[in-house]
């Protein structure tokens, strides 16, 4: 993973690199490998992972075919 710091803007640089961690879900897996998981807790887990995501095909399925409505876009002030 690489970020190109402009004008020696360090901060700036930090918080595109955290954030492109995020979405790359790595403190997700650092969290995770931190401490011994049990294989039933990661069967558990892995089960209600599938699940979350067959929900969430099944929704966006369902808005585009127009049996629910979309979600309301997010307002943000100052924008």
């Amino acid at each position: 993973m690489q970020v190109l710091v402009r004008d020696n803007n360090v901060d700036q640089a930090l918080r595109v690199l955290k954030k492109k961690m995020q979405r790359e879900g790595l403190f997700r897996e650092m969290k995770a490998r931190s401490a011994f998981e049990k294989p039933s807790e990661k069967r558990v887990r892995e089960k209600a992972e599938a699940i979350r995501r067959q929900r969430k095909l099944a929704r966006k399925k369902m808005q585009r075919e127009g049996l629910l409505p979309a979600p309301k876009k997010a307002v943000r002030p100052g924008r």
